[in-house]
């Protein structure tokens, strides 16, 4: 049985309005991910020929499944939003919360890449 937020929608609505929200997007973040290791290997590209090896990854990929755990947070922020007051004007501007995530994340693979990988 679904209780009912302070909207008087059903959690269950709640919930999958967030999944269908969010994961679309992850598909997006991820390539950005790619995207910005990818351009921080060619940013350095003598110092990291050596990265392209199979050996890397396993840490990339351990990194990967770091990045989208910490992506899942934003589950955190959007559910309890939906079932306030403030739902209609969240759905409009929530983007603004992927956006600023998306860049936080790429910003920091690229600068991780290029402090703890590239020049070790």
């Amino acid at each position: 049985m679904d209780t009912l937020g302070s909207a008087d929608l059903p959690v269950r609505d709640v919930l999958t309005d967030a999944l269908r929200y969010w994961e679309k997007r992850r598909i997006v973040y991820n390539l950005v991910l790619v995207l910005a290791v990818l351009g921080s290997i060619a940013f350095s590209w003598p110092q990291s020929r050596s990265l392209v090896r199979f050996i890397m990854l396993l840490p990339l990929f351990m990194l990967a499944v770091i990045a989208n755990i910490c992506y899942s947070a934003a589950y955190m922020v959007d559910v309890p939003v939906q079932l306030s007051g403030f739902r209609s004007a969240w759905q409009k501007w929530r983007w603004v919360l992927w956006g600023i995530g998306t860049a936080f994340a790429a910003t920091l693979a690229f600068f991780w890449m290029g402090d703890e990988v590239i020049e070790p």
